[in-house]
C-alpha cells in the first residue's frame, strides 16, 4: 500500500482506489483479484468492491471472468537507479537473467547498473562498494558465498541502501529465489520413481554432489532429493548416502566423483546434485568408469547442456528441475520497484520450478533447435574453476 501523509481532507476510500490503480505496473498487464491484494495490502473483501465500482466508471476493465486491466496511464515515475550484480557471466542462466531484468528495467524507465560477481566472493564485495560509490536507490545482488552475507548485509545497511538478495538469503535483505526444499523434492521424488520402473537391483547408494559455500538454505535442495527419492522408494532408506563436493562446477564435479569411483564397488547409485554442471559432471564420471548403466542423475537448472542430455538417447540424466532464469526480471524488477515506493513485501518470494525430463523438454524449450552442440558444450565447460573464486 502507498505511504499516505495524513491529512484532515484526505478520503480513504479515493486512496485505496489509487492503491489498486497503481498496482498495475505495466500499460496492459492484467492481474487477479488475489494478485492486487498481493500486491496493496488490501483485504479481499474491499478489493473486490472497489474493483466493482471503478470497473463501472470504466476506469477499470474486466479481462475474461477473473482478471482485470487498468485504463489509468499515469505520468512516468521519476527516474530511479538501480545496481544488479551477476553471479557470473559465464552461467548461462546469469546471462538469461541480466537480459530479462534489463528489459524490464528499461520498460519501467529504471537505470540499471551492472555489474559481474564473477562468482568471486571479493569482487562481489568490491561490487557492492561500487553500487554504495554511485549512490544506487536499490540494490539487487546474485553471490551464493554465505561467508560475506552478513558483511554484504552491514554495507548496504550503513549505506540505507535497501537490497535484494538472489540465490543466498542475507540478513536483512528481501530474498527472491528458489524454494530449494519443494524443487529438490520435487525432483528425488521423480528419480525414486524412475529408479523404482527401470533399475531392477536395489538402489545401493544415493550420491549427492553439494555446493558447501552457498550455506544450508539453498543446500536443502539436496535434502529435498534425499527426502523424495525415500519417499516413492522405501527400500532406498538403506542405501549409503554420500556427499561429495563439487562446488557446482562441471570440472571439479568430475574429478571428485572420478577419483570416489576409484575405491568404491559397482553399486546402484542414485545422483542428486546441486545444479547441472555438477549433474553432468558426475555423470561423465560414471561413463568414463563404464558403470553409466548403474546410476540415474538429477540436477538443477534445466541448462541447455542439460537439456542436450535429456535428448542424447540412453542418458542416465534423467531430469533438472528448471527454475526459468529467462522470467525472473520482471518479477524482482517489480518486488523492487515495491521496497522502494514503500508497497508492503514479504521477506522471501519464491520463483516458479518446474521438472523437466526427456518427455517434456520439448514442450517447454522447443527453440533448443537454434542452439549448436559446441555452443552448449563451451557453455558448460566456460564456468570459472575453483582457483578464481576470490
Amino acid at each position: 500500500m502507498s505511504l499516505i501523509v495524513k491529512h484532515p481532507y484526505n478520503v480513504e476510500a479515493v486512496s485505496r482506489a489509487f492503491d489498486l490503480l497503481e498496482a498495475f505496473h505495466a500499460p496492459g498487464e492484467t492481474l487477479r483479484l488475489r494478485d492486487l491484494v498481493a500486491r496493496t495490502g488490501l483485504n479481499k473483501a474491499t478489493a473486490f468492491r472497489l474493483l466493482q465500482t471503478l470497473e463501472q466508471r470504466g476506469i477499470i476493465e474486466r479481462c475474461g471472468t477473473r482478471e482485470y486491466r487498468s485504463r489509468v496511464r499515469f505520468l512516468k515515475r521519476g527516474r530511479y537507479r538501480f545496481g544488479y550484480a551477476a553471479l557470473s557471466f559465464a552461467s548461462l542462466f546469469a546471462r538469461e537473467m541480466t537480459q530479462s531484468l534489463e528489459q524490464a528495467a528499461a520498460k519501467e524507465n529504471v537505470e540499471l547498473l551492472v555489474l559481474d560477481n564473477k562468482y568471486s566472493a571479493a569482487t562481489a564485495l568490491r561490487n557492492v562498494d561500487v553500487f554504495i560509490s554511485q549512490k544506487v536507490d536499490l540494490a539487487i545482488d546474485f553471490q551464493i558465498d554465505e561467508s560475506i552475507a552478513p558483511t554484504i548485509s552491514s554495507k548496504f545497511h550503513e549505506a540505507g541502501i535497501p537490497f535484494i538478495a538472489l540465490g543466498t538469503p542475507h540478513p536483512g535483505a528481501t530474498y527472491y529465489g528458489i524454494d530449494n526444499y519443494h524443487a529438490g523434492l520435487c525432483g528425488g521424488r521423480y528419480l525414486g520413481e524412475w529408479a523404482r520402473k527401470n533399475i531392477d537391483e536395489p538402489v545401493e547408494e544415493i550420491l549427492l554432489l553439494d555446493l558447501s559455500r552457498i550455506g544450508a538454505l539453498p543446500r536443502s535442495r539436496l535434502a529435498g532429493v534425499l527426502q523424495g527419492i525415500q519417499e516413492v522408494l522405501p527400500t532406498a532408506s538403506t542405501a549409503r548416502v554420500t556427499r561429495l563436493e563439487g562446488d557446482g562446477l562441471y570440472g571439479p564435479s568430475l574429478e571428485a566423483v572420478r577419483k570416489y569411483l576409484r575405491v568404491t564397488p559397482s553399486w546402484i547409485t542414485l545422483i542428486g546434485a546441486i545444479n547441472d554442471p555438477s549433474a553432468v559432471g558426475a555423470l561423465r564420471a560414471f561413463e568414463e568408469a563404464g558403470r553409466a548403466k548403474r546410476c540415474a542423475v538429477l540436477g538443477h537448472d534445466a541448462s541447455p547442456a542439460a537439456r542436450a542430455e535429456l535428448r542424447r538417447p540412453n542418458s542416465r540424466l534423467i531430469g533438472s528441475v528448471a527454475f526459468f532464469a529467462e522470467k525472473y526480471g520482471s518479477a524482482v524488477l517489480y518486488l523492487a520497484l515495491d521496497m522502494i515506493e514503500g508497497r508492503p513485501v514479504p521477506p522471501a518470494v519464491f520463483a516458479k520450478h518446474h521438472l523437466i525430463t526427456r518427455d517434456n523438454v520439448n514442450r517447454y524449450y522447443p527453440n533448443d533447435t537454434l542452439l549448436s552442440p559446441s555452443d552448449i558444450e563451451t557453455q558448460l565447460l566456460q564456468w570459472p574453476s575453483r582457483g578464481r573464486r576470490a
